[in-house]
């Protein structure tokens, strides 16, 4: 049997960096949104045993390397199932492009897998096997607008927003998450001493977490934001919020913050780095305004495409299709 399902990608709404770990990770604190943007996941399950992948993208491992099969081998373990699986991964979205695709795909693979065999991993095990695999999987169990913290695996689904137009900009590099967390610390090493303390990176996390709080009364006082109408989205953005990764990753490489600009002088209310990048997004008031924009930035040679978010239920809808 083979089920085909889409793997949608997902942006950072802000981003705050906290200490570093013990465990070796970092604290974070981020809104995460899911975006249409999509690869597509074909599972098969057939006699015999072993995980085989298949992609063109050379890019992509084949291996236990993969997420997707790291996800499988779980799941069929957690379900007591001996069975051949066979996960072919046609991707549109970036490799290293800070939108989340090969956590996605892990996610995806779990959802398809389900399906595949019949049988449902608990949805305690479900959220344990995709944080044991990696930080951005959990969010992608939720979908739509989603509070991450910890690791970023720790998630909360924040009010199901309605979708706004977005237009994303793919460069053509590629930014190592591992190394721009080093660039993070060798800035944090090279300020100590000076303005900042050990505490600054608390203290911006607990000034982000104050701007969501705001956010949220705002949500659920049923007031009109901003005193007209807007989507929520626009208002949180406009609370301040910003991606730390921007301080080490747009001096490394400059395009990247040229096309933040760029985004901006086409109209965006709210432009951003997507995690630690490459991929740059712009939040735009209307669909057509997002349209103008992505065919202006097209003609100006950078890589683009409009889009929408997506909310929670059509999220899940377009998951599990």
């Amino acid at each position: 049997m083979t089920v085909t399902v889409r793997s949608s990608a997902k942006i950072n709404l802000g981003l705050r960096i906290g200490a570093a770990r013990s465990d070796g990770f970092h604290e974070l604190l981020t809104v995460y949104q899911t975006i249409a943007l999509h690869d597509v996941i074909r599972i098969s399950v057939e006699r015999g045993d072993g995980i085989e992948i298949r992609c063109s993208d050379p890019r992509v491992p084949r291996d236990e390397a993969n997420t997707c099969w790291r996800v499988a081998e779980r799941v069929l373990s957690a379900l007591k199932i001996k069975k051949r699986v066979v996960l072919e991964i046609e991707k549109s979205l970036p490799v290293q492009g800070g939108l989340g695709g090969a956590s996605a795909n892990a996610v995806a693979t779990l959802v398809g897998l389900e399906r595949a065999v019949g049988k449902k991993v608990a949805p305690a095990e479900r959220f344990r096997i995709a944080a044991e695999v990696g930080s951005d999987l959990p969010l992608f169990l939720v979908g739509g607008t989603v509070l991450g913290s910890g690791r970023g695996e720790q998630v909360f689904p924040l009010p199901d927003l309605p979708p706004i137009a977005c237009v994303v900009v793919t460069p053509k590099v590629g930014v190592s998450t591992p190394g721009a967390f080093a660039a993070w610390d060798r800035l944090q090493a090279a300020q100590a001493g000076s303005k900042l303390t050990v505490d600054a990176g608390s203290d911006r996390m607990i000034e982000l977490g104050r701007a969501l709080s705001a956010w949220l009364s705002e949500l659920y006082s049923g007031a009109p934001i901003r005193g007209r109408a807007e989507n929520p989205l626009l208002a949180l953005v406009r609370a301040g919020i910003e991606n730390d990764f921007e301080q080490v990753v747009f001096p490394e490489y400059p395009e990247l913050g040229e096309g933040k600009r760029a985004l901006l002088r086409a109209g965006a209310k709210y432009a951003s780095l997507s995690g630690s990048g490459s991929t740059l997004y712009g939040l735009f008031a209307s669909k057509t305004g997002a349209m103008r924009a992505a065919a202006a930035l097209a003609k100006q040679g950078w890589a683009v495409e409009a889009t929408t978010t997506l909310p929670r239920r059509a999220y899940w809808k377009r998951l599990q299709k």
